[in-house]
């Protein structure tokens, strides 16, 4: 696989990876064409799962190699990881205070981010879109960071980010087919605005890549603020979500666990 990817450049890199983490997040809106509904306790498991992947991917593939080229270009590490990471975070916040978008599971009355009569699926939709932007951001900075041949930057790691946002984007395409097809619109649609979600990434991932080939002295900040953005998406969204049913809870912590090993394991293996 590795001898695959290198044969492109990184912007088609990019494009690849992020297009495969799409495919999977089709997949996973896939299940309404062979089932109408997914056990609450399972759909929980797979986002505790996924919150799991994404923190290991946080430090792992993005934070841990941020300091290190920030230390090879001559920064203060530590003050280009907070810089960086606190970035992302305040990015995320403030797309998340004016977008409208209405989480999982929640009626439309807590829809979040400025007022507005769309309908109840595009706020859906809109959710799982507002936490795309940062994975897709986050492979194509990989990517483009291999790019800039620094030694903490190996095309084994971004190719372990692709596949660790991919695993973890399955659920994210159920969580929004699945309730639409509950409330019974039809089984395409369902499927069509589930996999509508993660068109972003492809998206974000070329900027992403684009970006730092363009200012390779910003890389280690963008790094970081990938890093940052994700982690604001795990604890506002993905594991306050999975923990909703206080009686699934053990369940998830340990699932959220097991995800954390499955990429960690990937990335230490890859990267």
């Amino acid at each position: 696989m590795t001898e695959f990817i290198q044969q492109y450049s990184p912007l088609t890199q990019a494009l690849l990876a992020t297009v495969f983490t799409w495919g999977v997040t089709a997949a996973g809106a896939a299940l309404v064409f062979v089932t109408s509904s997914v056990n609450q306790k399972l759909l929980d498991s797979m986002l505790g799962f996924a919150a799991g992947v994404m923190i290991a991917a946080s430090y792992w593939s993005l934070l841990a190699p941020g300091i290190e080229m920030a230390e090879q270009l001559g920064h203060v590490p530590w003050l280009t990881a907070v810089i960086g990471f606190m970035g992302g975070g305040v990015f995320m916040r403030i797309t998340d205070r004016f977008l409208p978008h209405l989480h999982p599971g929640l009626a439309v009355d807590k829809t979040e981010g400025v007022n507005t009569s769309w309908q109840r699926s595009t706020l859906l939709v809109l959710a799982i879109t507002l936490h795309n932007i940062p994975e897709g951001l986050a492979i194509g900075v990989a990517f483009g960071a291999v790019a800039a041949h620094l030694p903490s930057a190996t095309i084994g790691g971004a190719i372990a980010l692709a596949i660790g946002i991919g695993i973890q984007n399955f659920p994210e395409g159920t969580a929004v087919s699945m309730p639409l097809r509950r409330e019974g619109m039809s089984k395409g649609k369902s499927f069509f605005m589930g996999q509508a979600s993660g068109i972003v990434e492809p998206i974000a991932g070329v900027i992403g890549a684009l970006f730092v080939l363009k200012m390779q002295y910003i890389l280690p900040y963008a790094l970081c603020f990938a890093a940052g953005a994700m982690i604001f998406v795990v604890v506002e969204e993905l594991i306050p979500e999975s923990q909703r049913k206080q009686e699934n809870i053990d369940l998830v912590t340990m699932c959220t666990m097991a995800g954390f090993s499955v990429m960690m394991v990937l990335d230490v293996a890859l990267g």
